[in-house]
C-alpha cells in the first residue's frame, strides 16, 4: 500500500507540473521557452563581453633594406612602395632624358608614409621606363586572429581569458610608440567578463615584438541569458510591440534587441513633450536605434544614450568562525557581493543592508563588523557610506570595482 501510495502521489506530482507549465506565469525553463514560443518570442541567450586592447612596444620594430625595389613609371604623380612603414630612401634611380639619372629628395620627389610623390617643378623618369628605389623600412609586427590576452591573478579560477577577433599591424603613434587597438571578445558569455580599464595586462603566449598588452577602456557587453521573470515579462508586452506608439512598446522592442541587459524610458525630457529618453545598457548601437526607429510614433523624438557609471568600491570586515579558511570564504563574498553589483538594472540603487546579508549567508562568516561603501562619479566627487544606502539616478548604472575583503577571528 505504502509503494502503491508513493508512486500515485509521485504520477499526480508529474501531472500538476505539466498543468502548470502550459500557462506563462507559472511555466518556467524548457517549458516556458515553448509557451512564449507562440509568440513567436525566444529567450535571450547569455553574450559574451568584447572591447578592445592595446597591443604595443615602446622601441622601434627592427628594420629591412630594401635595394633595388622596381616600378614602372606610367605617368602618375604617386607609387606605393611594397613595404608599409618606410623610415628612410636612401636612393632612387631611373632613366630621364634618355640618360640613367639619380633624382633628387624634395626637389625631384617626396616621401609620405609609404608612398614616393612626384614633384610638378622636378625630374621625371620617362614615360614607359622603370624606377628603382633603395629604402630602410620597419619589419611589421603582426597580431594574428585568435591571440589570448587575459586579466592577472594569483588565482587561476579567478582569470578571464579574451581572443582577437582579427588579425591587425602595430603601427606608429603621435606618442612614439608602436600600438594597435585589436577587438576582443570574451572566451566565456556572461558578465563575468565585463572588466574595468586597465585589467587586461596578461599575454599568455608571448608574440615576437609585442611588448605590452592593455585593455584602455572598460570591457562591457557581457549578459546572463534572460531569467524567467525577463522573459514573461517581454512575452506580455509582446502584443503591445503592434500597436506601436506607446513606452511600454518602445521598451519592449529595445529589450529583445541582443545584448541588451536594461532599459529605461523617461516619458519626457525638462517638461518638453514630444520628446522621450531611452537609456539602454548593452546591445548594439545601430540596432538599438534600429528598433526605436521602428516603434516609434510619428512626431516623437526619441533621444538615446548609454548610462553614466558609478563605480563602486567595498570594503568588508568580517568576523570569521574558527577553523575555516579565510582565502575560501574572502573569495565567496567577493563573488557574492560582485555578482549582485553586477545585477543591478540602470538607476537601482546599493543597497547596504543586503551587501551585509549576502556577506552573512557564506557559510564560516559569524558576522560582519565593518561595511564602507564608496561611489566614485568622476569630476563629481566620491560619496562614501558606512551605513547608508548608495543612491543611483535614473541615468547611471552601477560598475563594481575593488571589493576588499578583511577579516578577524572569533576568540
Amino acid at each position: 500500500m505504502e509503494a502503491v501510495g508513493r508512486e500515485i502521489e509521485y504520477l499526480n506530482l508529474l501531472i500538476e507540473q505539466a498543468y502548470y507549465s502550459g500557462f506563462i506565469d507559472t511555466a518556467s525553463g524548457e517549458a516556458l521557452d515553448l509557451v512564449v514560443a507562440i509568440l513567436g518570442i525566444r529567450r535571450k541567450p547569455p553574450q559574451p563581453a568584447s572591447g578592445y586592447v592595446t597591443f604595443g612596444r615602446r622601441s622601434e620594430p627592427e628594420t629591412i633594406q630594401v635595394n633595388g625595389e622596381i616600378i614602372f613609371y606610367d605617368g602618375s604623380v604617386e607609387y606605393a612602395l611594397k613595404n608599409r612603414f618606410v623610415k628612410e630612401v636612401s636612393k632612387v634611380k631611373g632613366t630621364a632624358d634618355g640618360a640613367p639619372t639619380e633624382f633628387r629628395k624634395e626637389v625631384d620627389y617626396t616621401i609620405s608614409g609609404n608612398r614616393i610623390r612626384w614633384l610638378p617643378t622636378g625630374k621625371k623618369p620617362d614615360q614607359g621606363t622603370t624606377f628603382t628605389i633603395d629604402y630602410t623600412a620597419y619589419r611589421e609586427i603582426l597580431i594574428p586572429k585568435g591571440t589570448r590576452v587575459s586579466t592577472y591573478s594569483a588565482k587561476p579560477e579567478e582569470v578571464i581569458t579574451y581572443t582577437t577577433v582579427e588579425d591587425s599591424i602595430l603601427k606608429p603613434t603621435a606618442e612614439g610608440n608602436w600600438e594597435a587597438d585589436v577587438p576582443i571578445v570574451c572566451t566565456i558569455p556572461g558578465p563575468r567578463g565585463n572588466v574595468l580599464a586597465g585589467s587586461i595586462t596578461v599575454l599568455p603566449q608571448p608574440l615576437v615584438g609585442i611588448e605590452y598588452v592593455i585593455n584602455k577602456v572598460d570591457i562591457t557587453g557581457g549578459v546572463d541569458a534572460e531569467s524567467d521573470r525577463e522573459l514573461r515579462d517581454r512575452a506580455k508586452r509582446a502584443l503591445e510591440i503592434a500597436g506601436k506608439a506607446t513606452l511600454p512598446s518602445l521598451e519592449t522592442t529595445i529589450k529583445s534587441v541582443e545584448g541588451v541587459s536594461s532599459v529605461l524610458v523617461k516619458e519626457a525630457v525638462d517638461n518638453v513633450p514630444g520628446i522621450i529618453k531611452v537609456i539602454v545598457d548593452g546591445g548594439d548601437p545601430e540596432k538599438i536605434i534600429e528598433a526605436i526607429e521602428k516603434t516609434r510614433a510619428a512626431g516623437i523624438k526619441v533621444e538615446f544614450s548609454r548610462p553614466k557609471p558609478v563605480y563602486v568600491d567595498v570594503d568588508i570586515t568580517l568576523v570569521l568562525e574558527k577553523k575555516v579558511s579565510e582565502a575560501e570564504v574572502s573569495r565567496r563574498v567577493e563573488e557574492q557581493v560582485r555578482s549582485y553589483l553586477s545585477s543591478l538594472k540602470i538607476g537601482e540603487d546599493v543597497l547596504f543592508y543586503k551587501i551585509a546579508a549576502l556577506a552573512l549567508a557564506v557559510e564560516g562568516v559569524k558576522d560582519v563588523a565593518e561595511i564602507v561603501i564608496e561611489a566614485h562619479r568622476g569630476a563629481e566627487g566620491v560619496v562614501r557610506s558606512e551605513k547608508e544606502n548608495i543612491v543611483v539616478s535614473d541615468e547611471e548604472k552601477v560598475l563594481a570595482r575593488n571589493i576588499r575583503i578583511s577579516y578577524r577571528r572569533v576568540e
